[in-house]
């Protein structure tokens, strides 16, 4: 089938306000997302999804061919937040695009380590919360929001022709333990919105998300019960768990330690920003095996079975630093994702063949783990104090979309479309959806760092792996 938008300009007139999905729609993970107004086009994001293939799995993202075409017309190249499906694919796409990246600290951290790693030296430029900045005919204001990694940000962008709320990935969370919490009236005062585009991860979850400070006690509790040595297996990007983690740490006696490249990286990333200032003096993975079994508390990446990362080398005893003994405590301050049961099932049994305690926060009565999406109620809410015109659901699968288009209705915006990736959604006057417009394939990364065309995935109707997670 001949792409659509063949049969339109290729350039947004001035009359034209476009929202152009290439990755991240009807999906979750590798997003990439483009703004068009004006001849100019605005990149939001530029991220990686994890597949499991024939081959094994694979680093995928987004081919921006149809914005590569056309780079000349690229205004601006923002990414919101420091989570792999929104910029674990800038060094290998950048120089396609060669324009600056724009961003918050703690995220330019995170984002300049990996350009490094990968020998690409892309300029990145860094903005604080709450400023506007001007790119091209868009007018970009970076607003604090709530989520699983610091200084995330929702951007209202705004044009002569109308203003749109991306929200990023978020979640209503007034004690996220790192950074401030969230702030109803900032949404609740943005003044008229003609868009909103908005996570739906969690859109058939009803009621409402965690906290994340609602944890401290149950993990208190949970690793002061153990006789033993810990090991945390979570998320390197939740840095408000690592925290809360240095704070349990002093409250039972026990010294933390990082194992896993990913975790030290954020750590560092963390500090340079400002974070983990107090309550997290780790010591080197070295010297926590010569401590006694009920000091350790050893922080570790792994939770989904990867092979390859710290935890499945301490179920194998073949950490070249510490090595468990029966009695020890493997707990998981992270949720399974869909399709990775069977990896963490024979992970398990691994470390309960040896006598090793496992509890895991997805078959636990404690709070264990909190996600950083938001549930039913909390879309309601930011719907109903941000009235917008239009509600375009992204971020999901399509039942999720669907689910969260079902609850801007009802909380009172009188369209919403859904789409996928590729689609082209038109948000002026007379909102509408241009099927297929462009091209939305997918590239990889090969095991020698190059791109490649991407293999399929043995399950596409699964989600395979979560978008918080680390590239491996």
């Amino acid at each position: 089938m001949q792409p659509a938008l063949l049969n339109l300009p290729f350039t947004p007139g001035p009359d034209d306000l476009w929202f152009l999905p290439l990755g991240g729609c009807g999906e979750i993970g590798m997003n990439l997302n483009l703004f068009g107004h004006d001849g100019a086009w605005l990149m939001v994001d530029c991220g990686v999804t994890f597949e499991e293939t024939a081959k094994g799995q694979q680093v995928q993202m987004a081919d921006p061919a149809f914005i590569a075409d056309r780079a000349e017309q690229l205004a601006g190249f923002i990414v919101t937040h420091a989570h792999q499906d929104h910029f674990g694919a800038v060094p290998w796409l950048w120089p396609m695009l060669e324009a600056p990246v724009t961003t918050t600290a703690f995220t330019a951290n995170v984002l300049i380590g990996k350009l490094r790693r990968e020998r690409v030296d892309a300029p990145v430029m860094t903005v604080r919360e709450g400023s506007t900045h001007q790119f091209g005919p868009f007018t970009v204001t970076w607003l604090p929001i709530t989520h699983s990694t610091p200084e995330t940000n929702a951007l209202l962008i705004e044009t002569p022709v109308g203003r749109v709320l991306h929200t990023a990935d978020w979640k209503i969370d007034e004690n996220p333990v790192v950074g401030d919490g969230f702030d109803a009236r900032q949404w609740q005062q943005l003044g008229d919105i003609d868009a909103v585009i908005c996570d739906s991860t969690n859109a058939l979850s009803p009621g409402r998300s965690v906290s994340e400070a609602a944890l401290a006690a149950d993990l208190t509790e949970e690793i002061a019960g153990a006789p033993g040595r810990v090991v945390v297996g979570c998320f390197a990007s939740n840095i408000a768990r690592l925290q809360t983690l240095g704070h349990v740490a002093e409250q039972t006696g026990r010294y933390i330690a990082l194992f896993g490249r990913s975790l030290q990286q954020m750590a560092q990333a963390a500090r340079g920003a400002g974070y983990l200032a107090e309550s997290f003096n780790a010591i080197a993975p070295r010297d926590i095996g010569y401590l006694p079994r009920n000091e350790v508390l050893a922080i570790a990446t792994g939770s989904q079975g990867e092979v390859g990362a710290a935890l499945r080398r301490l179920a194998e005893d073949s950490h070249p630093d510490l090595n468990l003994d029966p009695g020890d405590r493997v707990l998981y301050s992270s949720r399974a994702i869909p399709g990775n049961e069977q990896r963490i099932k024979r992970l398990n049994a691994q470390f309960m063949e040896r006598g090793i305690d496992v509890v895991h926060a997805d078959a636990s009565n404690r709070l264990l783990h909190a996600s950083g999406h938001p549930c039913a109620e909390e879309l309601e809410d930011l719907y109903r104090w941000v009235a917008p015109r239009i509600a375009v659901p992204v971020h999901g699968e399509p039942e999720h979309m669907v689910a969260n288009a079902d609850i801007a209705r009802r909380a009172g915006a009188a369209v919403a479309l859904t789409g996928r990736n590729g689609d082209l959604f038109r948000l002026g006057q007379t909102p509408s959806v241009l099927r297929e417009a462009v091209p939305a394939g997918r590239m990889a990364v090969d095991d020698r760092g190059r791109i490649v065309p991407a293999l399929p995935a043995i399950d596409p109707q699964r989600l395979r792996v979560d978008p918080d997670l680390p590239v491996p």
